[in-house]
């Protein structure tokens, strides 16, 4: 499973002396045997030192003379994956170990155990120690105290304690946290944001944000979710989450989420199998739980064993729900109307002549399902925007699909007819890309 990479010669085996690289791969392929078959099964495992500077894995071991402190392998890690350690020295490896906590983005799942000569890691009478490991989870999006525009909620994974204690995968045992941040972390985001703002400002909105918006946004997305998991069918809800369960604050609002992780993972899709995906979901979001998304961006697609899904439900709203009876929403469902990344990208390609259809330019800053099907045209043509499923979808951009998807993304965007423009809805959207499957099929077979 493991090569060796020619670049290690020697390497120090935590200060007790030179440690060969066939040495250093036995301790790795020792490990390995020490109950890692589930997590490891249709993952991507790699060693630390096998991987480029941008790439990603499910599993990850690490020995001596690799990178291996929290922050060296958090990035090296997809979300919910896991660092295996192995090293000679014990009381090092516990030191190790214990760095991989909360507030480095971790949780420490295996703590230190020994590995043991027996080929099949059990100890027998008179058999050596081989060493001792460690294994660790991600647990975080991004590392405690970073800032990002990509998320805004404190979101991380939650262990939960199984009820059966037969072997579960790593998915049933834990969940997805997601909580209002705090007045100080949104205070210390937006003196980043806006550095030549007034302090007593910068306070103000803080508040705003922790106390009103994000707890409205928050409880909308726990109501959101439970339409989808009555209206859906069973096939479809696996790909949108399940609200388990919420923490309130005393006025009704919703401060902390619990969901199901629906873990990144499963078969690598074709272009045409993701746009197709994409777009079915989609249909049956807008058609069958009447539910406009308003915020699909790369980064709330998930790819799973199940196929494409759609997270982060915060901003949606039903089809034909009158915000305007609800000033506060109202007032708030505008404001994201004028700023949102889909919104101003919609502007921006509007301005330049990238978006003509008249059905599309109609909803710039308002609230209307056309937003979704504006940006699943853009999404079916670059699928790459979110990295944390390239690895899942296969792009060729020379190919006969790619360039039958990019003239069905401008189709859309670009009709011969802005007024009278064939592609209005997702359902437009898949019946494109179901001719382009069918225009392809006999090639394929």
């Amino acid at each position: 499973m493991f090569g060796l990479d020619p670049q290690f010669k020697t390497l120090t085996a935590d200060g007790q002396g030179a440690t060969t690289v066939r040495q250093r791969d036995r301790l790795l392929r020792a490990v390995m045997q020490q109950g890692f078959d589930q997590e490891t099964k249709g993952r991507k495992v790699a060693r630390c030192s096998e991987l480029d500077i941008a790439e990603t894995a499910d599993v990850l071991f690490s020995a001596s003379g690799e990178p291996r402190l929290p922050d060296e392998v958090f990035y090296r890690l997809r979300w919910g994956g896991l660092f295996v350690y192995v090293g000679s020295h014990e009381g090092k490896v516990q030191r190790l170990a214990e760095l991989f906590e909360p507030g480095r983005g971790f949780v420490l799942e295996r703590p230190v155990e020994p590995l043991w000569a027996s080929p099949l890691g059990l100890r027998f009478a008179g058999l050596a120690k081989r060493g001792y490991f460690f294994a660790a989870r991600r647990t975080h999006l991004v590392q405690p105290g970073e800032f990002t525009d990509r998320f805004t909620y404190d979101v991380h994974l939650a262990p939960i304690r199984p009820h059966s204690e037969q072997p579960i995968s790593a998915q049933q045992r834990y969940v997805v946290e997601k909580t209002v941040p705090s007045e100080a972390d949104i205070l210390e985001r937006l003196r980043k944001k806006n550095p030549e703002a007034e302090e007593a400002d910068l306070r103000s909105r803080a508040h705003k944000l922790v106390d009103h918006v994000f707890p409205t946004f928050l409880t909308r997305e726990a109501a959101m979710l439970q339409i989808l998991q009555r209206d859906l069918l069973p096939e479809d809800r696996q790909r949108v989450p399940t609200a388990l369960k919420v923490e309130k604050d005393e006025r009704g609002f919703v401060r902390k989420l619990w969901m199901n992780w629906l873990r990144i993972g499963g078969p690598v899709l074709s272009q045409i199998q993701f746009a197709h995906q994409a777009a079915q979901l989609l249909t049956v979001l807008h058609e069958r739980a009447q539910v406009v998304h308003l915020d699909l961006r790369a980064d709330n697609l998930v790819i799973t064993e199940h196929g494409v899904g759609f997270v982060d439900f915060g901003s949606s709203v039903r089809v034909g729900e009158q915000l305007e009876q609800s000033p506060m929403l109202h007032s708030l469902f505008e404001q994201m109307m004028r700023t949102s990344h889909i919104q101003r990208m919609l502007g921006r390609m509007i301005d330049d002549g990238r978006v003509t259809n008249e059905t599309i330019t109609a909803v710039h800053q308002k609230v209307d399902k056309t937003l979704d099907t504006f940006y699943l045209a853009v999404l079916i043509n670059k699928p790459h925007g979110n990295p944390m499923l390239n690895h899942l979808i296969e792009v060729d951009e020379d190919s006969a699909q790619a360039r039958a998807l990019s003239a069905l993304t401008a189709a859309i965007l670009r009709p011969k007819n802005p007024q009278h423009a064939a592609f209005k809805t997702a359902a437009d959207v898949l019946r494109g890309i179901r001719r382009i499957e069918a225009r392809f099929e006999p090639a394929a077979a």
